[in-house]
């Protein structure tokens, strides 16, 4: 059945469509904008248009008026009720029941819809650019028996006509898409670019503070011994003589675990992580601290590289929770999970990031978030009754060797 229209009444609707389509900027409005003139045309309780990716192998569906599960994300072409059209097999399809139509509901079939909306009698038209098929337009209405051959040419002028406007809008929305991903590459990297710069710079800081600790206080030391055996080979006290000589190694000690973690490759991240803490709260014993190691082993496993930006990122979130949060308990956990892959989280019960102004806290978060990003690993610090820290690293960090020290 038709509505009562003759041939001059359709060419008029289908002129209207084509002024309607004019200047429509994405296929969603566009479908909105030429769904009333087709409401003239045909009866119908339901329209979509479904877009084949270029492949073939995916489509996505764009609907008016009722929505369903098809437009909510895409799907594969050879689940879709309408894959006979996309794929060629038919030019269109027509049903006066789809939910008995074995040409819809199959095995695998995303027909949850047809079911849930009683949609019937269904009119499915291929939409053809240079021959080639890019989707379906799909009439539907929840009578039974409701469409005929007239119904088939009326769609296929409709498809007609709309094919190549939703060709070149897919087109246009696919270069945008494009264009944001290139921008956003952009930014990161220029991001990166910045933050790489910035720990550079606080590293040669870094080695310009180690070189001047060993002039002025190792080699200081050293001189002061070496005068006191030297000259008139003054008495020296030997205990005293050896207390001095302890305090140069363990200085030394200091400096090169600071410049060069050898405690992590010696004795594991848990261990140095550990030993890390411990020296850091020397001045604040009441601290309580805890380190949980939950993957079995598994961070041992990680690149050298990898291993010590993930020490040194640690290292710092630990520094501003006792030098800046003035925190009463901090826990480092070190947790596995196939999906999620591998996360090292760094809580402390202080002051948070709000109240937590100082310029070298500042600058310490950008180098761990620059850090985290070389290893391609995602950064993420919070307030969480006191400061939250956490690095996670995908499922193939372990390939990762990158320099980073």
């Amino acid at each position: 059945m038709s509505k009562d229209t003759d041939p001059m009444d359709n060419l008029a609707y289908y002129l209207k469509i084509s002024n309607h389509l004019a200047g429509k900027l994405d296929i969603r409005s566009a479908l909105r904008s030429v769904k009333t003139e087709i409401d003239r045309i045909l009866p119908l309780d339901h329209l979509d248009v479904c877009l084949i990716d270029e492949d073939n192998t995916w489509n996505t569906s764009y609907e008016v008026g009722m929505q369903t599960r098809w437009s909510s994300s895409r799907a594969v072409v050879a689940q879709s009720p309408v894959r006979d059209v996309l794929t060629g097999k038919y030019d269109s399809m027509v049903t006066g029941n789809a939910m008995k139509d074995p040409r819809y509901v199959f095995e695998g079939s995303l027909s949850e819809p047809i079911f849930q909306h009683q949609l019937k009698s269904r009119i499915n038209v291929a939409m053809k650019v240079l021959g080639n098929t890019i989707g379906s337009l799909n009439c539907s209405s929840q009578s039974e028996d409701l469409y005929t051959e007239e119904n088939v040419s009326q769609v296929r002028n409709l498809a007609d006509i709309l094919a190549p406007y939703f060709y070149a809008l897919r087109a246009t929305e696919a270069a945008r898409r494009e264009a944001l991903i290139r921008n956003d590459i952009q930014a990161r990297e220029e991001g990166l670019r910045k933050g790489a710069l910035g720990l550079t710079e606080a590293l040669e800081r870094e080695r310009q503070r180690i070189g001047m600790d060993l002039h002025d206080q190792t080699l200081a030391d050293l001189t002061r011994i070496a005068r006191d055996l030297t000259g008139e080979f003054k008495a020296v006290d030997t205990k005293q003589l050896q207390a001095r000589v302890q305090e140069c190694i363990q200085g030394l000690r200091d400096i090169i675990d600071t410049s060069i973690p050898s405690i992590l490759e010696l004795f594991g991240f848990q261990h140095a992580v550990t030993s890390h803490i411990e020296r850091a709260l020397i001045s604040s014993p009441e601290t309580k601290y805890e380190v949980i190691e939950m993957t079995d082993g598994a961070i041992e496993g990680l690149s050298n590289s990898v291993q010590i930006s993930l020490f040194r990122i640690t290292q710092e979130a630990i520094n501003n929770a006792v030098e800046h949060a003035n925190a009463t308990r901090i826990e480092v956990k070190i947790a596995s999970e196939p999906q999620e892959g591998m996360t090292i989280t760094i809580r402390d019960d202080g002051s948070t990031m709000a109240s937590n102004v100082k310029s070298k806290a500042r600058g310490g978060i950008m180098h761990m978030r620059t850090r985290a990003r070389l290893i391609g690993a995602e950064f993420d610090i919070r307030d969480d009754s006191g400061t939250c820290v956490s690095i996670r690293l995908p499922g193939n960090s372990k390939k990762l060797d990158t320099s980073t020290e």
